[in-house]
């Protein structure tokens, strides 16, 4: 980056009005958080299917206007964890939380309160402190008629919070009056990324995220969960083509048969359908070569997890 590209990013001559911060999307498993975040950014940068706990990792959404500029933290769906990997994506969720400006709690309105929406704002309870706190009552289009006056209250009743907003991430009902309400919230304060840039991953990443989210929407059972996938290469060999090599590990041989199908037609369907979402992306047709490992029972080791990109408690510690 020259110095002209910097300094349109941190120059000092922002209107006074300018305002920047973060929101963490919180919210429990598959209530909609990665589609608020893509439909915010009106592009694709989080992973979204129907199955619980797609998000891992908390992905920042970059959203820019000219009177101030969003990050939003896509956070892993809070749950009851039952393996090494659930302990990390809920500690990853958790760690959210302590630099958000405003944290936007996600709830389903088209069903009543239950015992995890109850459980998990028994928990923002204990770690919100004293930051603002909105609730994005979500999946409206799903709500039957004459469920919307006692669906929104009894969520409205759950926890103290400083607005409410009935939204449909889906089709992007009330999602412009939530931004304009968390931006009024944002803090006074300059751009932090370019007005072009919509996420800080790169594009090696979203590849992978688009590969596992063809994986999960094409697998079931245990499948979808046991899956992950590494990008061991990522190269733009001519203006007319990107080579995207990729591993998918499973945690054993019989889900390995599964993802590949009868003569490898799963496996090219989910290449297929990657390919399709990753090209306008990288601008050029792409060459993805997939392949399918097993290593075995990754979920619950400490070292396999690292390897893989989800750093554990006790490296953290050690930086």
């Amino acid at each position: 980056m020259n110095d002209s590209e910097l300094d349109s990013i941190f120059r000092d001559d922002w209107p006074e009005d300018h305002r920047s911060g973060v929101v963490a999307v919180v919210g429990k498993p598959n209530v909609g958080k990665s589609t608020l975040i893509n439909q915010i950014l009106g592009q694709k940068v989080a992973a979204v299917t129907p199955k619980p706990q797609t998000t891992r990792r908390n992905q920042l959404g970059i959203y820019t206007v000219p009177e101030g500029q969003i990050l939003f933290v896509d956070t892993p769906g809070m749950h009851q964890p039952v393996h090494k990997l659930g302990e990390w994506m809920v500690r990853d969720a958790e760690r959210a939380l302590k630099d958000a400006d405003v944290i936007l709690l996600l709830l389903d309105v088209s069903q009543l309160p239950d015992h995890e929406d109850r459980n998990l704002v028994e928990r923002l309870k204990r770690l919100k402190d004293d930051t603002p706190l909105f609730l994005a009552l979500n999946k409206a289009d799903a709500l039957k008629p004459g469920q919307r006056e006692s669906h929104v209250s009894a969520h409205a009743d759950l926890i103290e919070h400083d607005g409410l907003h009935v939204i449909s991430a889906l089709n992007g009902d009330g999602v412009r009056q939530l931004i304009d309400a968390l931006m009024a919230l944002m803090p006074l304060g300059p751009r932090y990324y370019p007005e072009d840039q919509v996420t800080e991953v790169n594009l090696r990443t979203v590849a992978a995220e688009i590969i596992r989210e063809k994986v999960m929407l094409n697998t079931e059972q245990e499948i979808p969960h046991a899956t992950a996938v590494e990008v061991e290469s990522f190269q733009e060999r001519d203006e007319n083509m990107t080579y995207i090599s990729a591993v998918i590990y499973v945690e054993r041989d019989s889900q390995k048969g599964i993802v590949i199908g009868k003569n490898g037609s799963l496996i090219k369907k989910i290449g297929a359908e990657a390919r399709a979402e990753i090209e306008p992306l990288v601008g050029t047709p792409v060459y993805l070569d997939l392949r399918v490992k097993v290593l075995p029972n990754w979920r619950t080791d400490d070292r396999l997890m690292s390897r893989l990109g989800f750093k554990t408690g006790k490296e953290r510690k050690g930086r």
